[in-house]
Formats: C-alpha cells, structure tokens, sequence
C-alpha cells in the first residue's frame, strides 16, 4: 500500500466523491424531458409542458367566469410590453384552426402612444410606432393607434379660470348634453383614435403620423401642471383609461381586455391601499371591472407572475415593443407607485411567494354585491373566518359567560 506524506490527503473513492455539478432536474409533469424552466419551488417544467401549462392557465380563466359570449367583440389594450404581447399570442392561438377548442369572440386591437409624456423624441415615438404597427398588422385582426386625446379631456374646465362652478347635478346634465351632442356628430374633431385598419395583401397603409405639435404641448403643459411623480402616473393611467373607454364606445367594443399580470396587481393592490383607495380593490384588482357599466374590463394575465410570461416569451419567441415608463431613471422614492414595486420585488427576491401572497391578500374577502354591483368599504367587509364564526354562533363557554351579569367593580377591588 502506498503511504501518504503529512499534509497529503488520499483521493476520494468514485462513489463518495461530491457531486461538482448538480443533476438535471426532470419534468414535474411529464417525467421524461429535462426541466428548462422552474417557476416555483419544485415545479420545474420542460419547454412543451410549459407551453401546456401557459395556455391552459389562460384557458381555465376565460373558460370559468364566463364573462365573453361567443361571438362578442373584444378590444384588446395593447402596450407592446411582455404581458400584453403574450395575452395576444394567446389570444392568436386560441382563435386559430388547428386548436381543440377555439375561442369565439372577435377581437380588435388598440395601441396608445404614450412617448410624448414618457420624454421620446419625434423620431423615437416614430420608431416604435411603426414596430407597433407591424406587428399589429401581422396579426390580421382589426386595429386602432390612438395618438391623440378627446378634446373634451384637454379642455379647459368651467371653474378653472375663476368662473362660479356649477351645482353637481347642472354638471351631470351637461356631461350627459355633451356625450349626445358628440354621439350626433360622429367622432368629428373629438376623436381620440387615429384609427388603421387591416389592409389586405395588396395594400399598404401609409407610416402613422404624430400628431400636430400644438396638441404635443398641449398635453405636456397638462403633465407639468402635476407637481409630483405619483400624481403624473395616476394622471397617465386616467388618461389611458378613459381613451380605452372611449375608443372601445366609438367601436363598439363592450368587453375590453388589459395586459396586467399577477406582479403588477400586488404593486397595484398596495399602491391604491397607500393612496387611499382601498375600498375599490375589488374592481381596480380583480378579474371583472364592471363599473363602466357598457364597457367591461377583463384581466386575464391576472394569475401569470411576471417571470412566467418572461419565459414565455423568450421561449417561443413573442414579439415585443418595449416603450420606457415614466418613471425610468427615476429614484425608487420619487412616486408611490415607484416605491411600492421596488419593495415588493425586493422581497421577491428573497421570499419568492411574496408577490403570490399579496396577490391572494386582494382576492381574499373583497368583492361587489351581486344585487347592486357597489363595492363594500374596507371597514364593513367581512373575512371570510369571521363569516364562518358568525354563522357557528357562539361556544359553549362563550354562551356562559355572556349569561353571566356585569359585575360593578369599585376602584382598588381584588377577587379573592
């Protein structure tokens, strides 16, 4: 036998020898493939798996609220971002010959060009628009650039020169007057959509125009009037909203489908508790937002986390058009909105189920009356715990003890 010097240490036999690198995973689901993706812990899933998966999830969701008819037009609200360009792959495939079961509404697609507020140039917003377009035009469906405001948005209000304001329900019949009056007239000067059609193979639409520099000003005076970063996103996100609305009237939309994932519901949930909104979670967070009462908004990415549709679209190679937000190059405590995500994606890294647990936080004991549609104050909503121990009634003990009757007690008196 060989004798080793001091300092030396014998080689390690094959078998007990430690492992330099780890082992690949399998699949969870098919046992076969090696994983190529791991979404949680002990979920890994091999590319097809995950392709199966990814659809099913979006599948399950629009198959068991039966919220879309068959036959229905569905406005799609496309960013251009990974959640929105997914939500359209999905929708792409679904709509295609070749699946088992095919969904049956008719969708029409909708861009809005925010690269004025967001600080691009004229010729950047010109770049990413004509992205936008082609990839909206190698879809085949119906599709609308909205460049430009409603001019009733941008108009000046009746007590913002320091006229008297009128009562609230002078203010409502005239909100009402002018809806008719805009509805007689078409969209007329008030369009909000530079609207593009699909043409056919022949034709060729011309590269989308900005609009006139006047109305660019226009609406950068109307940001710079917001003092602060929280109040300029919460004025985008109004803004974009009611052009959404608005476009999804003038077409005749009544279903509207948004782009926001699981990740961007929890930043969204806390966000509007911090702002003072917690009383709309159930509608500003849930998978129905009814409140517009001739448009509904659907939120199908709602249970995809950020990563998933990440994967996804790297994967199987989803085009997107990535557009920077406003709060690009900004601090993390310049806006709530900021602060909120950069929070919660800081926990993710370290406790990977935080966002899912915030996410089940909004969707746990918050909802609308079903005879009314109002949505309850956070004060008055019940948990679902507390229900069941109100409908259990009291324990025996606690029966007792609520028999017994008050005992007056003096100052400095002792049991005993």
């Amino acid at each position: 036998s060989r004798c080793w010097g001091p300092g030396s240490l014998p080689p390690c036999p094959p078998s007990t020898s430690p492992v330099s690198r780890r082992q690949p995973r399998p699949c969870v689901k098919c046992r076969e493939n090696t994983a190529a993706v791991v979404i949680r812990v002990g979920d890994g899933f091999c590319r097809a798996c995950f392709r199966e998966y990814f659809v099913h999830k979006f599948r399950a969701m629009l198959g068991k609220n039966h919220v879309i008819f068959p036959g229905e037009k569905v406005l799609l609200a496309l960013s251009g971002g990974p959640a929105s360009s997914a939500m359209l792959r999905q929708v792409q495939e679904g709509l295609s010959r070749e699946t088992a079961k095919r969904l049956r509404f008719v969708p029409g697609l909708i861009h809005i060009d925010e690269g004025a507020v967001c600080g691009q140039s004229p010729a950047q917003r010109e770049q990413n628009l004509a992205r936008m377009e082609a990839l909206l035009q190698e879809t085949g469906f119906p599709y609308y650039l909205a460049l430009e405001l409603p001019g009733s948005v941008l108009r000046r209000g009746a007590g913002a020169a320091g006229e008297p304001c009128p009562s609230y329900k002078e203010a409502v019949e005239g909100f009402i007057q002018q809806q008719r009056q805009e509805a007689a007239d078409g969209d007329g000067d008030t369009s909000s959509v530079g609207s593009s059609t699909q043409h056919g193979p022949g034709g060729h639409p011309a590269a989308p125009r900005l609009p006139p520099a006047a109305l660019t000003a226009e609406l950068l005076r109307l940001f710079e009037a917001a003092e602060t970063l929280t109040a300029k996103e919460e004025l985008l996100q109004m803004l974009r909203g009611h052009l959404i609305l608005h476009t999804a009237r003038t077409r005749g939309y009544p279903k509207v489908m948004t782009g926001e994932s699981c990740t961007r519901v929890a930043v969204k949930l806390l966000t509007n508790l911090a702002l003072g909104r917690g009383a709309f979670l159930a509608v500003d967070t849930g998978f129905v937002d009814s409140r517009h009462g001739d448009v509904t908004l659907v939120r199908p990415m709602r249970e995809y986390m950020a990563k998933e549709i990440a994967f996804y679209n790297h994967f199987f190679g989803v085009p997107t058009v990535i557009t920077p937000p406003l709060s690009t190059k900004r601090r993390e405590k310049t806006s709530i909105h900021r602060l909120m995500e950069s929070f919660l994606l800081g926990l993710q890294a370290d406790f990977p189920s935080t966002i899912s647990t915030v996410y089940r936080y909004g969707t746990l004991g918050w909802g609308t009356h079903t005879h009314t549609g109002r949505v309850p104050p956070l004060t008055h909503s019940v948990w679902p715990q507390d229900r069941r121990e109100a409908e259990r009634g009291p324990r025996r003990g606690e029966q007792r003890a609520a028999a017994l009757p008050a005992l007056p007690l003096r100052p400095g008196h002792r049991w005993g």
